[in-house]
């Protein structure tokens, strides 16, 4: 413990941005521990280093009293006098009572101190960084795995993406780069636990907010957002600028920009739709690709009736209802869905004219025919084994 010692301390100050004054109060406090190990008791001492040379003392604290009961904490005021005739009553005096191979064990204990105090505060440092960082999406490097969760480098610290926060068709293996949404923020003995996933909706909001520009300066605002990780996503944009298309601007110049969000979640299909204050246009856009021919508002239970024809009936409920229900989360309300036929009877018969409902003849037609050709082909294979056999014979 010397000039070297507090250079060091100086130095560590200033890198880890961590007062000199608490890193000496620290080493005290460590040295006032060894110190009573060392000779076994003394409640009643306390360390003290000078902050310019780094020499250190330990000092026995004795309670200046008319009658002595425990020498081991109390002097009299006969005894003090000695010292100093101005002691009186109820103060108290100190002694230096550093052991002469005090040095060694401070110097030992100062070290493993300070190392212990420069991990502390870098934890502090970098908790009270990423403890402001939920919401935000990073970029990482898988480093291990344990047991079914993957652990994320994000350079200062490191990441934990548990399993339910993961995608069921997603794998990652050591090494690979993905981007990921911090969840949490906790702070723990160990350091920052910082939670991450890749299911969350506000990794695809978040990745929208990185790829485009309009989104990212606010002439385009995302009203909301509902997603099935790992299957598809809705996203309702809107702006208040009439020059400005806003699904446009989230598709990009021949869909590069959605393109790319679509990569970084390996294939996951996303719908962009244009917000609107008009209930029943929100309501046949969220409904999209399907075609929505009435629209049917209650506004007291915040709820809607859309009806569509009877051909677009499946896909405005989407497989397993998926369409539907993206449908109401992105939107805020409860939508009930009906055919032309169900809605108006099985003797509706609509209006078949327009060209939507041509396209889908023409569709149905040709996959009729693809069902008649792989038919044939099926029957003629099976004549095969048998015109084989009378060959034989």
């Amino acid at each position: 413990m010397n000039k070297d010692f507090i250079e060091a301390l100086e130095g560590i100050s200033k890198e880890k941005h961590i007062p000199k004054e608490l890193l000496l109060k620290t080493v005290e406090d460590a040295l006032v521990s060894a110190y009573r190990k060392h000779v076994g008791h003394a409640n009643n001492v306390r360390v003290e280093i000078d902050p310019e040379d780094g020499d250190v003392m330990v000092l026995s604290r004795l309670d200046i009293v008319e009658e002595v009961e425990d020498d081991s904490t109390q002097i009299s005021l006969e005894e003090a006098h000695e010292v100093d005739p101005r002691f009186q009553i109820g103060q108290y005096i100190e002694f230096e009572v550093t052991p002469e191979d005090f040095g060694r064990i401070a110097a030992q204990t100062a070290k493993q101190v300070v190392v212990q105090k420069i991990r502390e505060a870098e934890r502090g440092i970098i908790y009270e960084d990423f403890k402001d960082r939920r919401g935000e999406i990073v970029t990482g490097i898988v480093q291990r795995k344990s047991g079914r969760s993957i652990f994320v480098d994000l350079g200062q610290s490191e990441g934990i993406l548990p399993q339910r926060e993961q995608v069921d068709r997603e794998r990652f293996e050591v090494n690979d780069r993905l981007k990921v949404y911090i969840m949490d923020v906790k702070s723990s003995s160990k350091g920052p636990q910082i939670y991450l996933s890749r299911s969350h909706p506000g990794l695809v909001k978040g990745l929208f907010e990185l790829e485009v520009p309009e989104i990212q300066d606010g002439t385009v605002e995302i009203k909301g957002i509902a997603r099935e990780a790992g299957s598809r996503s809705k996203i309702a944009v809107w702006t208040e600028f009439e020059n400005v298309d806003p699904v446009g601007s989230c598709v990009g110049s021949r869909g590069n920009r959605v393109q790319e969000i679509v990569r970084e979640l390996n294939g996951e299909k996303i719908d962009i739709i244009a917000w609107s204050e008009d209930p029943e246009e929100l309501i046949r856009n969220v409904l999209s690709p399907a075609k929505v021919e009435e629209v049917f508002i209650d506004e007291e239970n915040k709820s809607a009736l859309a009806i569509v024809p009877d051909y677009q009936l499946s896909l405005a409920i989407g497989k397993t209802g998926q369409n539907v229900r993206l449908a109401v989360k992105v939107s805020g309300w409860n939508i009930d869905i009906k055919s032309q036929s169900q809605y108006y009877g099985d003797d509706y018969e609509g209006d078949y004219e327009g060209e939507d409902y041509q396209e889908y003849e023409d569709v149905v037609e040709v996959e009729e025919t693809v069902a008649e050709e792989t038919l044939e082909e099926e029957v003629e294979a099976e004549e095969i084994p048998e015109e084989a056999e009378n060959a034989e014979e």
